[in-house]
């Protein structure tokens, strides 16, 4: 299992996505361009000193996590998606892959990558943070696929 962020564009979001990340012992993986340093102070405080057990990788582009990584599977998260994520079968090597917090993934994306999720909301609201939402589908992917202690 693999956790993706494509373009991710909040510090704080991504610093408690990698802090999900080392408690699960998952992969993060960062595509670039990224709406932040690496060093920023903002990632690492919502990181605390979880850093050095993040298995964390920063690419360039999609391609160069495709080539590099070669995940047998994407499963995109959006709220466009019709398969709830409770209802689809994840497998123990996908790849997660969430959108920027402020436009989600990309149409061309969306088009070419089949094996789509999304979280169920009611309501008025639109969508959930970033690391909550990666939050719920990590786990839920980890139970099913017996990744979880």
């Amino acid at each position: 299992m693999r956790i993706v962020l494509f373009e991710p564009e909040i510090p704080p979001n991504t610093g408690n996505i990698a802090r999900l990340c080392a408690a699960t012992r998952t992969p993060l993986h960062l595509i670039e361009p990224l709406g932040f340093s690496i060093d920023d102070k903002h990632l690492k405080r919502a990181g605390l000193d979880y850093w050095p057990h993040v298995d964390v990788t920063v690419h360039p582009n999609l391609d160069d996590f495709l080539s590099r990584v070669a995940p047998s599977r994407l499963v995109l998260a959006s709220t466009k998606a019709s398969a709830p994520y409770h209802t689809f079968r994840f497998r123990p090597d996908d790849a997660i892959v969430m959108g920027p917090e402020t436009r989600g993934l990309p149409l061309e994306l969306m088009e070419q990558y089949p094996d789509r999720v999304r979280i169920p909301m009611t309501g008025e609201v639109r969508s959930l943070n970033l690391s909550t939402s990666t939050g719920i589908l990590l786990y839920e992917a980890l139970r099913q696929t017996g990744g979880l202690d």
